[in-house]
């Protein structure tokens, strides 16, 4: 299948090489993956990560010299033009052969771990494939060739993944963006891109990053979350998930507000599910990582500047464009900017049911920023007209936190009511109460209905025939707090 430059020769040790870049896999590879080693939290010195570290220097060592004699071996440009899994099934072959050429002393289980290191190496993204398969990652943190921390459970470890260089990480980090059709280098060495499943990727690189390029992924859990699985995990009551459910469904105006790492996007992802199969939505990111499961669906990204420093799209001028694509629902992955301006006039404008996420640590905050936002765009308005506007425009605020135990909450559901002089009226719906912790150190919590019995949304429920369906989960949070008091 391989046209042979030159016959594998013995004890030759080539030069380390650039990794090239033939097409990347499609899909994470099937082997078991190595497991993460985190970091001892003892005051004693971790002997474990330390003895890591010096095997990978040897490992990395045996790791190039085959590695270099693989690239002799094969043809690239007909490797590119297989499919993964045979693709993956020739460089094995390759890779086993040499080994036996070059009598590498190596146990079964270490050729094992070669074999997918190099096929990760070509036709992955390298020492982070282990990572991408594990679903109980949250967050993947490169800093330089030498150091990967992940995120599990809300906790950050330090594991004993490791690059052959910087060079190497650099290639890696630069195959992931041009996939999304940009481009990190000195003279861009900032890039925001995503992986084919929609995990958030962002790359700074020197001269910027001083020890080397800094990789930060965002990963998604293969299986998307619902909010039945929320109600489960403790992030809502039954009665909140419900009432979440129904404003989706009768297309109020939703604001997800939230610090970073909150879950505002996967949250956003649950409330859209329970958007009708038949309404056109558009969305607008800054890199696409919204995963709507209704088939029609429009999807729009931004784009950053050329080498030139012209051709850039921004959010507010996709959001823009919008207005002109007949939407029906308009949902914008992030508002960080002058777009709330044009979110919250579609939203008062026929667009009803849209959707976008803000960082921010309270409602009331949140309010505030959209008011800082507008104001950013250079807009002359009085504070008291913005205020009106935004009061007319959105309807509900879903409030996400992290709490300090790396725990997720929906925190508030709170209705924006109206304006009272100059000041923005909510009204909460559903809160939740910290009450403690246990002796693991775990946040102990309740999320209880305030008694609203008929909110703002109502008329809007009725419109949709939701009514009765609002009313007996409002009733259900009632009794519920009638049985614990």
């Amino acid at each position: 299948m391989f046209g042979k430059r030159t016959t594998i020769g013995q004890g030759t040790t080539p030069a380390r090489p650039a990794i090239p870049a033939p097409a990347p896999a499609s899909a994470p590879p099937s082997q078991p993956m190595s497991s993460a080693t985190p970091a001892s939290r003892t005051p004693a010195p971790p002997p474990p990560l330390e003895a890591a570290r010096q095997k990978s220097d040897q490992y990395f060592q045996t790791k190039s010299l085959i590695f270099g004699a693989m690239i002799e071996a094969i043809d690239l440009s007909q490797l590119s033009k297989l499919d993964a899994a045979s693709a993956r099934d020739e460089l094995r072959d390759v890779i086993t052969e040499i080994l036996t050429l070059k009598s590498v002393a190596m146990s079964i289980s270490e050729q094992e771990e070669l074999l997918e290191d190099i096929c990760n190496d070509v036709l992955g993204y390298g020492p982070l494939e282990p990572l991408l398969a594990r679903d109980d990652i949250a967050d993947i943190m490169v800093n330089g060739a030498d150091k990967t921390y992940i995120e599990v459970s809300g906790k950050i470890q330090l594991t004993n993944v490791r690059f052959r260089d910087n060079a190497q990480l650099m290639n890696i980090c630069q195959r992931i963006v041009s996939q999304v059709g940009r481009r990190v280098d000195e003279a861009s060495p900032i890039c925001d891109a995503r992986l084919p499943d929609g995990s958030r990727v962002n790359v700074i690189a020197p001269p910027l990053a001083i020890d080397g390029a800094a990789l930060t992924i965002r990963k998604f859990k293969k299986d998307k979350l619902t909010l039945e699985q929320l109600v489960k995990f403790g992030s809502i009551s039954v009665e909140g998930a419900e009432v979440l459910k129904i404003i989706g469904r009768v297309r109020c105006n939703v604001v997800i507000s939230g610090g970073t790492g909150s879950g505002k996007t996967t949250l956003l992802n649950c409330l859209t599910r329970y958007i009708d199969n038949d309404e056109r939505i558009i969305t607008c990111e800054d890199a696409a990582e919204l995963q709507l499961q209704q088939p029609h669906v429009v999807r729009l990204e931004t784009r950053p500047p050329n080498l030139e420093g012209t051709g850039q799209v921004t959010m507010r001028d996709l959001v823009k464009n919008c207005l002109r694509m007949r939407p029906e629902r308009i949902i914008v992955g992030e508002v960080r900017g002058p777009e709330v301006f044009d979110l919250l006039q579609a939203m008062n404008t026929g667009h009803d049911g849209s959707m976008g996420t803000i960082h921010a640590n309270s409602p009331r905050e949140c309010l505030a920023r959209m008011e800082a936002m507008i104001a950013m765009g250079g807009y002359t308005l009085l504070p008291k007209t913005v205020r009106e506007m935004i009061c007319s425009s959105v309807d509900v605020i879903v409030q996400a936190q992290r709490l300090r135990d790396g725990s997720r909450r929906i925190t508030h559901v709170t209705e924006v009511m109206g304006m009272e002089g100059d000041v923005i009226v909510t009204q909460d719906v559903f809160i939740y109460d910290m009450t403690g912790e246990d002796a693991n150190g775990r946040i102990i919590g309740k999320h209880r209905s305030t008694g609203i019995g008929k909110p703002r949304f109502w008329d809007r429920a009725r419109y949709y025939g939701e009514e009765k369906r609002l009313a007996a989960a409002l009733d259900a949070a009632e009794l519920r707090e009638e049985r614990v008091a």
